[in-house]
C-alpha cells in the first residue's frame, strides 16, 4: 500500500514513520524548505525519543521519503493524510483551519485517481464535511471519500502510542474507504487493538472530548493540591486513594504547575468555542481553561511568597523549561509565565533544560542566562525551582545540592524531591499539595508506586 502524508511536523512525521514501519510506502510532503532539508539530511526537526532511528531505518528500506512535489507524492496513493497545524485562531480561540482547507484544495487539484482523504490533524466537528465539499467543488470529476482519523500521541512516547495504542478511531462512511483504512491498520488488528469505526462528526468530537477530559483531571488534582496545602493533607495520598477506583483511574492525577503543550491548551479552548457555537456550552471545559490559566499565572507569586515576598537580586536556578519531559516543546509551557514573573521582580535567572533551551530562548526574557548542565545552573543559587520532571533532576542528592547552593530554598513544582530528605539536608522545601509529610514518611513505598502509575500531562 502507498499513502501520502501532507505535513512533516510532529503528528505527520511520527505517523509517517510508524506507518512505514508497518510496511506501508509513505511519501511525506513538506513545504518548509528548512525542515525538508533537515529531513533529507537525517536531522529530526522535533525532539522525540527514538524517532531519528525509526526514520533512518525506513528511509534506508525505501518505505519513507520526503518531498515538496505534491503531485509526485500523490501518484499511486490510496490514502492521503492531512497532518498540518491547527493553531488557536487569534482573538477567539477557535481552531484555525486555514492550512487544512488549503491542503485539501491542493490535494484535490493534484490527484489523478480517487483516494481516501483523511484528516489526521485535530479539527472541529464539521471539518470533514467541509473538506468533502471542497473536493466536490474543485474536482467534481473525481469521487474521493473523506475520513477522520484523529491522533492520540503523547509527546515523549509518541512511537509507543502509535504502535501499541489503546484504540484507533476512524470516522468513515463509505465502505471502500473503510476497507482501505482497515488494511492500513491491519498490523494493529493482529494485536487485537480496538478499532472504533464511526461517522465523521463522532471521530472529530472524540479527539476533543478525550483531551478535555484528561485536562479536566489535571485541573482537578491541581485544585485538590491547593486544598491539601490548606487542610494539612497530602495530595499524593488523595490521588492514590481516588485513582485506585476503577471508575476514575490513576492516570493524569499528578499535581503540578498546570498543563501546556500542543494539545490540551488549544483543544480545550477550541472545544469550549465549538460548544458555544452549537448552543450547547460546555461549562466544565470552560472552567478547566480558566483554572489552568490562573494556575500558570500564579506560579511566580508562589515562588515569591516562598522567598519572603521578593527574589530581587537573588540567583534563581530554574530546572526544566519544556512543558513536560522527553520533548523540546515550549508551547504554553508553565515555565514561560513563571520566568517572566521572576524576571519582572528582578531575579538573576539561570535556566537549564536537556532539550528545550534553543526553543525557549526566543520566548523568555533576554536577561535569562542558560547553563550547559543542571549542575552549572545550581552552583551558587539562592533558590532552586523545579519546573519539568526530567529524570536527571530526580538524581540530584540533597547533600550534593546543599554543598553547591548558597541559599536553602527549593520550590518543587513537580514534587520530584523527597520532602523529608530535602528538609533533613537543611532546606526550606515547598512542594505542591504537600500539606503534611507525615504520611509520606510513614508510607515510603508510596512514592515508588505513584511514579510507576503516573502519566505526563499531554494529549
Amino acid at each position: 500500500m502507498r499513502i501520502a502524508m501532507i505535513g512533516g511536523g510532529y503528528v505527520g512525521l511520527v505517523s509517517a514513520a510508524c506507518f512505514a514501519e508497518f510496511g506501508v510506502e509513505v511519501s511525506v510532503v513538506e513545504a518548509d524548505p528548512g525542515r525538508l532539508a533537515a529531513l533529507h539530511a537525517g536531522r529530526m526537526p522535533i525532539y522525540e525519543p527514538g524517532l531519528d532511528a525509526l526514520v533512518a531505518g525506513n528511509v534506508a528500506a525505501g518505505r519513507l521519503s520526503f518531498t515538496d512535489d505534491l503531485a509526485a507524492a500523490l501518484a499511486g496513493a490510496e490514502a492521503v493524510f492531512i497532518a498540518v497545524g491547527t493553531p488557536s485562531r487569534r482573538g477567539d480561540g477557535h481552531a484555525d483551519l486555514t492550512y487544512v482547507y488549503a491542503a485539501a484544495e491542493q490535494v484535490a487539484r493534484a490527484l489523478t485517481r480517487p483516494a481516501v482523504i483523511v484528516t489526521k490533524s485535530t479539527v472541529p466537528v464539521g471539518t470533514g464535511r467541509r473538506i468533502a465539499a471542497i473536493l466536490r467543488d474543485v474536482r467534481p470529476d473525481l469521487p474521493c471519500a473523506v475520513a477522520s482519523n484523529p491522533e492520540f500521541l503523547r509527546e515523549g512516547s509518541a512511537i509507543a502510542d502509535f504502535m501499541r495504542p489503546d484504540r484507533v478511531v476512524i470516522g468513515v462512511e463509505e465502505e471502500g474507504a473503510r476497507e482501505v483504512l482497515r488494511q492500513l491498520y491491519r498490523p494493529l488488528y493482529l494485536i487485537e487493538t480496538p478499532i472504533v469505526f464511526t461517522n465523521l462528526e463522532s471521530a472529530e468530537l472524540t479527539k476533543y472530548a478525550a483531551n478535555a477530559f484528561l485536562a479536566m483531571k489535571v485541573a482537578f488534582i491541581n485544585e485538590m493540591a491547593d486544598l491539601a496545602e490548606k487542610a494539612g493533607a497530602d495530595v499524593h495520598d488523595v490521588a492514590r486513594g481516588i485513582g485506585l477506583d476503577g471508575r476514575i483511574g490513576r492516570k493524569f492525577l499528578h499535581p503540578g504547575p498546570g498543563f501546556g503543550g500542543s494539545c490540551f491548551p488549544k483543544d480545550t479552548l477550541a472545544l469550549a468555542r465549538i460548544a458555544q457555537d452549537a448552543r450547547a456550552p460546555s461549562r466544565l471545559t470552560e472552567a478547566v481553561v480558566a483554572v489552568n490559566d490562573a494556575r500558570k499565572a500564579g506560579l511566580g507569586r508562589r515562588v515569591l511568597d516562598a522567598a519572603g515576598g521578593s527574589v530581587r537580586g537573588m540567583r534563581v536556578a530554574v530546572l526544566g523549561l519544556a512543558f513536560k519531559p522527553e520533548t523540546d516543546d515550549m508551547r504554553d509551557s508553565p515555565a514561560i509565565p513563571l520566568i517572566e514573573a521572576l524576571a519582572d521582580d528582578g531575579a538573576d535567572i539561570i535556566a537549564y533544560d536537556p532539550a528545550a533551551m534553543a526553543a525557549a530562548k526566543p520566548l523568555l526574557p533576554a536577561a535569562v542566562r542558560y547553563a550547559e548542565t543542571a549542575e552549572a545552573a545550581i552552583e551558587g543559587a539562592a533558590v532552586l525551582v523545579a519546573v519539568t520532571e526530567w529524570n536527571e533532576f530526580r538524581a540530584l542528592a540533597p547533600a550534593w545540592l546543599a554543598a553547591r547552593m548558597q541559599g536553602r530554598l527549593i520550590v518543587d513544582l513537580r514534587n520530584i524531591f523527597d520532602p523529608a530528605a530535602i528538609r533533613a539536608a537543611g532546606f526550606v522545601y515547598h512542594g505542591v499539595g504537600r500539606g503534611s509529610v507525615s504520611q509520606l514518611a510513614a508510607n515510603p513505598e508510596f512514592e515508588q508506586d505513584f511514579e510507576q502509575d503516573r502519566e505526563f500531562s499531554d494529549g
